[in-house]
């Protein structure tokens, strides 16, 4: 090959680079200007209404004045986890929300190790039916030996169908999914829990599930407000209006 012909070539294999740089950058751009991509640390984004948080007991005691005057709407507070273990700061959380105008919902670690029946009633036992709370969670995700040996779809089906049955008879409205993609994609991906809401776990990017309505793009913010073992809070956006969260979940 004559060394004018190489050179060629290579002007248009970096024209080409180039093309598809720019191109990359315009998206990024593009996703980031309607608030498709969020940073860990971006706190109450502008490009969305509705901006909330989700606490534990990690997070220890919670001013939820504090936390409300940063612009958090809405918060997420774990109540359960399987058959028996209760969060020991819900009772407070749950109070503490509601009275600095924080909308809080409650959420349940789901266990692979018990029937989803004694799970549901240690929720109920917990949490009270209350009106205008998001409707109650069911967090499906991988814990301790499951992260390498996750549990099969049949097995997890039978402990999360009868949970979520009895949860919707208690509050009646039906629970909230939080998923990861392992886990959506694993259990949750059939047409039996299409009408199931979505709280989708996805860091930075907006999630790649066919559909949310909740985004927990960060798991490692800090806000004022609070002081536990863990410093870091996770943030989360609600996907609609004011108007439409306001009315979201209502029984």
């Amino acid at each position: 090959m004559h060394l004018r012909a190489f050179l060629r070539i290579l002007r248009w294999v970096a024209l080409i680079l180039l093309m598809v740089t720019a191109l990359l950058l315009l998206t990024v751009w593009l996703l980031r200007w309607r608030g498709l991509i969020l940073f860990s640390h971006e706190t109450a984004p502008e490009q969305w209404e509705v901006y909330g948080v989700d606490v534990s007991s990690y997070q220890g005691t919670v001013d939820w004045p504090v936390l409300a005057g940063q612009g958090v709407d809405f918060a997420f507070i774990k109540a359960t986890e399987g058959s028996a273990l209760q969060d020991k700061a819900f009772a407070d959380n749950w109070a503490g929300a509601q009275a600095a105008g924080v909308r809080p919902g409650a959420y349940h670690f789901l266990s692979y190790d018990s029937p989803g029946e004694t799970q549901a009633e240690n929720f109920i036992s917990v949490v009270p039916v209350t009106a205008g709370a998001l409707p109650p969670v069911v967090d499906i995700e991988f814990y301790g030996g499951y992260l390498e040996n996750p549990p099969d779809k049949a097995r997890v089906q039978a402990i999360l169908d009868p949970l979520l049955e009895a949860l919707e008879a208690n509050y009646g409205v039906k629970p909230i999914l939080y998923v990861t993609y392992r886990s959506f994609y694993s259990y949750l991906n059939e047409a039996k829990y299409a009408a199931y809401p979505i709280w989708c776990s996805s860091p930075t990017v907006f999630p790649l599930v066919p559909r949310w309505d909740f985004w927990q793009y960060s798991h490692s913010a800090r806000l004022e407000g609070y002081h536990g073992a863990q410093p870091l809070i996770d943030l989360n956006i609600f996907r609609g209006s004011q108007a439409e969260f306001e009315a979201f979940g209502l029984r």
